[in-house]
């Protein structure tokens, strides 16, 4: 990781993503415990989620929109309208106004969608094929590191001040994200403007996904768990309540311990897409998830905290594995469309299954659900790792490289150029 920091440009991208995911931090979770707060319901706080991941039902339309201007500027707008769009929260005030935190909630996903789509190609423009991973980990560790301070100190701020403080934080942290990379000097091309319209264009990173061999089983793993992954969302709301019988702010402590797991996970995420490959990171990452679940079926703190610290280390072997994949095996002209599908491709049947999970924990004991949480993910798990070799480990040290120019779109990347 320390080799990919020695580069200047990478290291003023960085600097801005660690602003807008401190903003992120301290107020995605803030959202969830708003709505539990003004309706004393569980379903309606994981609701909260579902609205956010809602739009990646727009996610082909997206990646086009991104993959037709440059990447640098595009990043800079996005971020400003982030910001723009949490003004709305500065309105709410009791149970009434909890539409407004939905529809502000569904245009942050979308906005998140679009940051995704873009800053994986401004990070494939900026980064040589070997440090995709390294650059991948890092980004992965302080997103989860943040998960030790950020919601922890979100719901300390809005039970001490309220909501309005957390709004005006994150939008400066989009604010800041944006003036940073504006200080950022790259090289990019005028994307060129096909002539093809419609279904044809929008459906480009799909058919890429589809026709990928390790790409189209990656998704088909992550998108199995996903099915079910989305219940914990309402189901922790549950599990604290009913389980440990302890305010709904007390979620934030958990989300904390996540981070510890999160943190570990994103230190070692390279080296494991290293030994394992791509696709081999990503299993072990689905797989972690399964006992992690299982564990919250017996509520006890003890083992909460365990099963907390193995779902921190899943995700970011998850993350970093799926978008170093996406990244060595796509034309750096398709990066916007590849993304946007493999997000809703995963979101989609994640979105679902956090609606059918709010449904669901009104009607089932959440202990069930936990069981079945951890059945699902632990088979898409042994699924995925069976197909670990369609991506082959990298051996040896990765070698420090000096600092290339932007490649053609039109070069398929697989790992090396």
């Amino acid at each position: 990781m320390r080799t990919v920091l020695r580069r200047p440009d990478f290291r003023l991208l960085f600097a801005a993503l660690v602003a807008s995911m401190a903003a992120e931090s301290v107020l995605l979770l803030a959202l969830a415990v708003w709505v539990k707060d003004l309706t004393g319901s569980d379903s309606m706080a994981g609701a909260t989620i579902f609205a956010v991941i809602a739009p990646m039902t727009l996610a082909p339309l997206v990646g086009w929109v991104v993959d037709r201007y440059r990447r640098r500027q595009f990043f800079i707008a996005a971020n400003l309208v982030a910001a723009v769009l949490l003004g709305p929260l500065l309105t709410v005030r009791d149970r009434s106004d909890v539409w407004v935190i939905y529809v502000v909630a569904a245009l942050y996903g979308l906005s998140y969608i679009t940051l995704t789509a873009v800053l994986n190609g401004l990070i494939r423009h900026l980064v040589p094929p070997d440090l995709l991973a390294d650059a991948n980990g890092l980004l992965q560790t302080v997103r989860q590191g943040l998960r030790l301070i950020g919601p922890l100190a979100g719901a300390g701020v809005y039970a001490a001040v309220g909501g309005w403080l957390l709004v005006l934080l994150a939008m400066t942290g989009f604010l800041v994200a944006a003036a940073v990379v504006g200080r950022l000097r790259v090289e990019e091309s005028t994307p060129s403007r096909p002539g093809r319209r419609g279904p044809s264009e929008l459906g480009a990173g799909l058919r890429h996904l589809t026709g990928e061999q390790a790409l189209r089983r990656a998704l088909l793993g992550y998108g199995l768990g996903s099915l079910v992954m989305g219940f914990t969302e309402s189901l922790i709301f549950a599990y604290v309540d009913l389980g440990l019988h302890r305010d709904a702010a007390f979620v934030g402590v958990l989300v904390m311990v996540q981070g510890v797991g999160g943190l570990v996970g994103g230190l070692f995420s390279a080296a494991v897409v290293r030994r394992f490959g791509e696709v081999g990171a990503l299993a072990a990452g689905v797989t972690f998830f399964g006992p992690a679940a299982l564990a919250l079926a017996y509520p006890r703190l003890w083992l909460g905290v365990v099963a907390l610290l193995l779902a921190g280390l899943s995700l970011p072997l998850t993350m970093v594995g799926l978008n170093t994949l996406i990244q060595r095996r796509t034309p750096p002209r398709l990066l916007g469309r590849v993304t946007a599908a493999s997000e809703a491709l995963v979101s989609g049947p994640q979105a679902l299954s956090i609606g059918t999970g709010a449904l669901l924990v009104g009607v089932f004991d959440y202990r069930l659900l936990f069981a079945l949480v951890g059945a699902v993910t632990t088979a898409a798990g042994f699924y995925l790792w069976r197909g670990r070799g369609l991506t082959m480990p990298v051996a040896g040290p990765v070698r420090i490289p000096a600092p290339r120019k932007p490649a053609d779109d039109g070069v398929l990347s697989r790992g090396g150029s």
